[in-house]
């Protein structure tokens, strides 16, 4: 799960049922800090993709909940927002969802003949270690998600 772990597993729950319930999918939970503010950052997806009334209005139901619940413990800025083009795989479902995709993968420390950065497609998922194969099908590599910066879909080739 994503930084803030508590809080993201509590806000998950207060969202998910409200995101679904508007017809989309709750893609991510983050809570991070950057300078001196605190962003709770939602991420929601859908089929053709999210718009700013999508965001719009997931960001309006869930005001009156968060307050509520007061999951974060410190004042924060909501920011509702899509995924992207190039969204990142973080949960096991959206890993299992893209297996046969293309990929990028930033690591946190280079890989030995790859470096830090290297392309390929989503093979497989389990136990937090995900496997990519080349372009050309013939060379595979296991990594443990855990040791990645990012994983993120590659819709650019």
């Amino acid at each position: 799960m994503a930084k803030g772990g508590n809080t993201v597993a509590k806000v998950w729950e207060i969202a998910e049922p409200i995101v679904r319930g508007l017809g989309l999918e709750l893609w991510d939970v983050r809570y991070v800090k950057e300078g001196a503010d605190y962003f709770l950052r939602i991420f929601i997806d859908k089929d053709g993709g999210v718009d700013i009334n999508d965001c719009e209005a997931v960001s309006r139901a869930l005001d009156v909940p968060l307050d509520e619940a007061d999951p974060v413990p410190q004042a924060y800025i909501l920011e509702v927002c899509s995924p992207g083009i190039e969204r990142e795989l973080v949960r096991d479902e959206h890993f299992a969802r893209f297996i046969g995709a293309d990929i990028m993968v930033r690591m946190i420390r280079p890989i030995e003949g790859l470096g830090r950065e290297f392309k390929g497609v989503l093979d497989g998922c389990s136990d937090g270690e995900v496997t990519i194969k080349d372009h050309s099908g013939e060379n595979e590599i296991t990594i443990n998600a855990k040791d990645a910066a990012w994983i993120k879909l590659d819709d650019f080739d």
